[in-house]
């Protein structure tokens, strides 16, 4: 007896997926395994119920991948090291964290043998490109199916065709898109399709609970976070209670505009108090310990991280690259940062580290130098001027 072929779902629980288990199990007879990956966002009450959404398509083969510990140590530690902020904005709350869902997605097929995988997304999106560039670098043997995208279906022949399949469900469009994950959070809705328009409050999935001003510790080593006020903690913990701390305050809220891969400017709400503020805090002590020129090819390299990253290259070679040149830098990265927290903002106040580059004895910026004389100066900006004094004399007619 012939074996039905088997596909890999990406699962969310959604209408696109949901469609896609029953077409693909019913219409196309495939053994459908699901799966759904955890980057931070579930907790296991979430778990549960997206088990049991799949028990309920009739999907026996359901796996929750846990990649949290995994998508810090290999991207989101990368994106601190680099400060990355997209368009000066966006801390890549989504895109970074749909990478490693593909990754798990593909190692997962290959390893229980999988013809193909399927995901839900829409041909008008970026995590289409995501999916499919991953899934073609590490399992290329496998086809790729993507029901949603392939016959263009709308929403409402989405539902009837799972009312047709007695999946009788209220499949009510929520007014607000949320995508939650370890390194933040995403919320799309009518505003955001819109140039002009904001998010209102009822749109942010943390509600402003808190106005005392609350000022906090977060200590750094080697780049990374491991503290909050002189508590040791992993860093995956620090992100945690942080956003605990900080997003009642309604920080790290905003909107991104940016380019996507496919060409069309694009616009997503996001909440992340906890990327944000490390991000900042962890400049803040670069521009202490670090030198200039340091400082410079960070800037450059961390921005071409994140953008890579945005678009899905994560498994480039040259990423690897980035990173070694990234982790070298943090060796001196090392001190605490004391930053003030209030409703809608907030203040970095100033750091501590042995490392410090103030405390150098040879002078104090605008008041006394220790390791030169005036007349050291005046010799340096003569030659400092030389290339421009030649060029404008011999160059400039007046």
């Amino acid at each position: 007896m012939k074996k039905n072929k088997k596909v890999v779902l990406a699962f969310s629980g959604g209408l696109d997926t949901s469609y896609c288990a029953i077409h693909l199990a019913k219409e196309k007879g495939y053994e459908v395994f699901t799966a759904a990956v955890n980057t931070g966002g579930f907790d296991e009450a979430e778990q549960k119920a997206l088990a049991q959404k799949a028990a309920d398509l009739g999907i026996e083969d359901h796996v929750c991948i846990d990649v949290e510990q995994e998508f810090y140590q290999k991207g989101i530690k990368y994106l601190l090291f680099g400060n990355v902020l997209k368009n000066h904005t966006y801390p890549l709350s989504v895109s970074a964290e749909r990478v490693f869902q593909a990754v798990a997605i593909a190692e997962y097929a290959k390893k229980i043998g999988a013809d193909a995988i399927a995901h839900g997304s829409t041909g008008a999106g970026n995590d289409q490109v995501r999916f499919d560039l991953i899934f073609n670098v590490l399992a290329p043997e496998m086809e790729i199916i993507t029901p949603i995208r392939d016959m263009k279906l709308s929403r409402e022949e989405e539902v009837e065709f799972l009312k047709s399949h007695g999946v009788e469900k209220e499949w009510a469009k929520a007014k607000y898109s949320i995508n939650k994950g370890l390194w933040g959070t995403s919320v799309g809705g009518a505003e955001t399709l819109t140039s002009h328009q904001t998010l209102p409050e009822e749109a942010w999935p943390t509600k402003v609970s808190e106005s005392d001003e609350l000022t906090v510790e977060v200590g750094f080593e080697n780049g990374e976070p491991t503290s909050i006020n002189g508590e040791k903690l992993t860093p995956v913990q620090v992100i945690k209670k942080f956003q605990e701390i900080a997003q009642p305050y309604g920080i790290g809220r905003d909107i991104h505009v940016g380019d996507t891969i496919i060409g069309i400017k694009g616009r997503v709400g996001f909440e992340a108090a906890a990327p944000m503020i490390l991000i900042k805090a962890h400049q803040l002590l670069e521009k202490h310990v670090l030198g200039k020129w340091q400082l410079y090819w960070k800037d450059q390299l961390g921005e071409w991280y994140g953008m890579l990253m945005h678009e899905g290259q994560f498994l480039d070679p040259v990423m690897r690259d980035i990173e070694a040149f990234l982790e070298n830098t943090q060796q001196k990265v090392t001190g605490k940062v004391f930053v003030k927290l209030e409703p809608k903002q907030f203040e970095l106040i100033g750091i501590e580290s042995e490392f410090d580059l103030m405390q150098s004895k040879h002078g104090q910026y605008g008041e006394m130098n220790q390791g030169w004389s005036g007349e050291d100066v005046k010799g340096f900006t003569k030659i400092l001027a030389n290339a421009t004094l030649i060029q404008q004399s011999v160059q400039n007619n007046d």
